[in-house]
Order: structure tokens, then C-alpha cells, then sequence
């Protein structure tokens, strides 16, 4: 009995270590085929050159027309309206953005009282209008030669005053006390069907008979 006991433990203890051997054959197989088919998997997913290109030219377009939108319009806001090119006249404006008529201008201030338009290149000018009733032929650019102010005429003065640094200018906007070294610069005034109409002044500067400086 002793003998067949001893052979039966025999048995079993070499069951117990040849198990671990038959483990490792899946384990082998396993690691061998993994890696290929991890990269079949990757190759897969990898667009080409071309069409990943194609994908950033695509974004990129997506992208640059919303930008360069609102670009634009970021820079046409700081251009200032100049106008009728060539010279072309341009129908002065009011303070509400309204056509100025020549008979209604003159009514609403009639002489010596002078009050600004706008006009050329979106500058400030002074309308002048005459003991008549009609207006001069020229209008004034209200932009001080200084720095820049928009200098207010001064009724009692009979004279534009600026209050930025004490620059004066006589009623046809001649400079006659700095620190401002040049004249008003001046703009043609006429009558078109009734309205207003600026146009650059390029003659020769009636009041100083000096090629125009602003031109």
C-alpha cells in the first residue's frame, strides 16, 4: 500500500510542474501576433499627404474669410469719405446727415452768422453767406493748421478763434496770430439743383497769392 501511495504522489507532483510549461505556448502566440495587428490598425487611420493638404487648405479657408471680413470693415471705418473722385463735386451735410440746400441754409443762418457742414474728406467747413442772402463762392475747412482743432467762429470777435492754443483767423480764414503757421484751407462752393456742393479748391490762394498748401 505504502508503494502505490508514493507512486500516486509521484504522479501528481509531476502533473503540478508540467502545468506551467503548457501556459506559456498561448502566451508566445500572443506576443508574436499583437504587433502586426496593432499596425495594420494604425496604417488604417493615416490619411495621405495629399488629402491631409487638402483638409488644412479647408480649414484654413474657413477660417481666413470671417477674419479678413470683419478686417475690412475695421479698416473702412477709419477712411474717411472723400467724395466724387477726379475733383468731383460733394453734397455738403448737415449735423443729422442731410443734404444742405442753399435756400435753406441761408435761411437758417442768415448773415453774419456762420455754422459748420460737413464736407470734404468728412472734414468740418464753414458756409458763408453773404448780406444777400446768397453764399460766397468758397467755404472754409474749419480744421485749425496747428494741431488739429476745430476752431468756432467768434461773432463779436468777427474773427475764427481757436481754444485749443490761441490761434486766430480772420474772417476769410486767413491766419493772422499763431502758433498756427498756415491759412484755413479753402473748398469751392456751388449750387447743384438746389444743394450745396464742395469741391477742392487747386487755384491759387486769394487771400495770400500762394500756390494752396493743402492740395
Amino acid at each position: 500500500m505504502r508503494c502505490v501511495a508514493l507512486f500516486a504522489l509521484f504522479g501528481a507532483t509531476s502533473a503540478l510542474v508540467a502545468t506551467p510549461m503548457r501556459a506559456t505556448a498561448p502566451r508566445v502566440a500572443r506576443a508574436t501576433t499583437a504587433p502586426v495587428l496593432m499596425s495594420a490598425a494604425a496604417d488604417d487611420f493615416v490619411p495621405d499627404m495629399q488629402r491631409r493638404t487638402v483638409m488644412n487648405l479647408v480649414l484654413l479657408g474657413g477660417a481666413g474669410v470671417p477674419v479678413l471680413w470683419m478686417l475690412g470693415g475695421f479698416v473702412f471705418f477709419f477712411i474717411p469719405n472723400t467724395g466724387g473722385g477726379g475733383g468731383g463735386g460733394l453734397i455738403a451735410k448737415d449735423a443729422l446727415g442731410d443734404d444742405v440746400t442753399t435756400a435753406g441754409w441761408a435761411a437758417k443762418y442768415p448773415y453774419p452768422a456762420r455754422s459748420l457742414v460737413q464736407g470734404l474728406k468728412g472734414d468740418a467747413h464753414y458756409l458763408i453767406v453773404k448780406p444777400d442772402g446768397a453764399l460766397e463762392d468758397y467755404a472754409i475747412n474749419a480744421v485749425c493748421t496747428h494741431l488739429g482743432c476745430v476752431v468756432p467762429w467768434n461773432r463779436a470777435a468777427n474773427k475764427y478763434m481757436c481754444p485749443c492754443h490761441g490761434s486766430q483767423y480772420d474772417p476769410t480764414g486767413k491766419v493772422i496770430r499763431g502758433p498756427a503757421p498756415l491759412s484755413l484751407a479753402l473748398a469751392h462752393c456751388d449750387d447743384a439743383g438746389g444743394k450745396v456742393s464742395l469741391s477742392p479748391w487747386t487755384e491759387t490762394d486769394f487771400r495770400t497769392n500762394t500756390p494752396p498748401w493743402w492740395k
